[in-house]
């Protein structure tokens, strides 16, 4: 029988997911905007900032939720590249008018 994990189920709670330990460890995120635009899509704008002297790079992507929580899309994940102690904004648009809420999600590029 399925069981309940121990850990946290951050994707359902937060805003915004920093994937892997190296990431969390590398890179503080910020959601910018959340806003609905004119035709019902939602626009979604996030800061992602470099905390080393090294460059980094990330893929980022975003799920969107309807108000239940319940996803509705997933966007592909875009390539991120931070220089060193850099801050770069990265955005998305839902497809529909469906989506009300959202995670965005960041991982290490391989």
């Amino acid at each position: 029988m399925p069981q309940k994990t121990k850990a946290p189920d951050l994707e359902s709670k937060q805003p915004l997911v920093l994937l892997d330990g190296r990431v969390a460890y590398s890179v503080t995120g910020a959601v910018n905007t959340s806003r609905t635009l004119e035709d019902g899509r939602l626009e979604v704008i996030v800061s992602l900032r470099n905390r080393e002297t090294r460059r980094i790079e990330l893929q980022a992507n975003c799920v969107f939720k309807d108000e239940t929580g319940v996803m509705t899309e997933e966007t592909p994940f875009q390539t991120v590249i931070l220089t060193e102690n850099a801050t770069e904004q990265v955005r998305f648009v839902s497809l529909n008018d469906k989506a009300k809420k959202f995670t965005v999600r960041v991982r290490e590029a391989h």
